[in-house]
């Protein structure tokens, strides 16, 4: 006869094995997160297609803004590429964040009936958007071949810069989870706080044309050190990395990844009666 394992929940026990039970659970997160992957772009007419388009329609709308009527400098880099290699990690973390947000929310059903470690709805919601980065960053390997920039050793930074990403956009998003369940309110916070952080990230400019005196408080913002990072990376050339502020943003991106799982952790026992 084939041996079973059995879960036993006790009282209490779970405080003591939790980061156990997120490793037995690995089967349930890829399962979350293979159906938002098939549910993402079902029924739509061209699928995976809006991964690239949707960036690539913003890429064109920015170039002509910041580019041709604004006439903002572009490092020494084509304008597109300037703008497509910012658009990466903000996109990235937008969805990241947004999918995070509404994740608890979008599986009520399944938090008040079965037990199972909550973080891994919101930490499988941010594998779709990882997807669509590895989609927009074949347009990118097309954009810097059709303008012919080849790149250099700094290339080989992209995996740091891009877990960086990564960790704030999880950080952030179980901060916003955690919260969307209690307060409602922040259902509608969160695309405010995407559309917001777009204009107020180097997405469309370099944050070279910010003042020197104005750098280290603009990287506050903890996405303009990952931006900054994966533009130094891929562009090269004449680019500079304003290092204070990357620092700036590993310290404040760390201090939101550690607060987010401890308010998560400290909420999760309630989700199932608030939600």
């Amino acid at each position: 006869m084939e041996s079973q394992d059995e879960l036993v929940i006790e009282a209490g026990s779970t405080e003591h094995h939790y980061w156990k039970d997120l490793w037995r659970y690995r089967e349930l997160f890829y399962f979350l997160a293979w159906r938002d992957i098939l549910v993402r772009y079902k029924q739509t007419a061209i699928g995976l297609a809006w991964a690239v388009l949707r960036p690539l329609l913003t890429m064109v709308a920015f170039v002509f803004v910041f580019g041709k009527l604004a006439r903002m400098p572009s490092d020494g880099a084509p304008y597109p590429i300037l703008v497509f290699a910012a658009l990466l990690p903000w996109q990235f973390f937008a969805n990241a964040f947004t999918e995070a947000g509404n994740s608890l929310i979008g599986n009520a059903n399944m938090i008040s009936k079965v037990y199972f470690p909550r973080l891994v709805i919101p930490a499988s919601a941010v594998i779709v958007s990882f997807l669509d980065f590895l989609l927009s960053g074949a347009l990118l390997a097309a954009l810097m071949l059709w303008y012919g920039l080849t790149p250099d050793w700094r290339i080989m930074t992209i995996p740091l810069f891009m877990a960086l990403a990564i960790v704030a956009a999880i950080g952030a998003g179980l901060w916003i989870a955690a919260l969307n369940v209690k307060y409602r309110d922040f259902r509608y916070i969160i695309p405010f706080i995407v559309q917001f952080g777009l204009y107020i990230s180097p997405v469309g400019y370099s944050s070279a044309v910010v003042p020197d005196n104005w750098r280290l408080l603009y990287s506050i913002n903890p996405m303009v050190g990952v931006i900054d990072g994966f533009r130094w990376a891929i562009v090269g050339g004449e680019s500079q990395l304003y290092w204070p502020g990357v620092s700036l943003s590993l310290v404040l991106v760390l201090l939101i990844a550690v607060t987010g799982v401890l308010y998560f952790r400290k909420t999760e026992k309630s989700f199932a009666d608030v939600i």
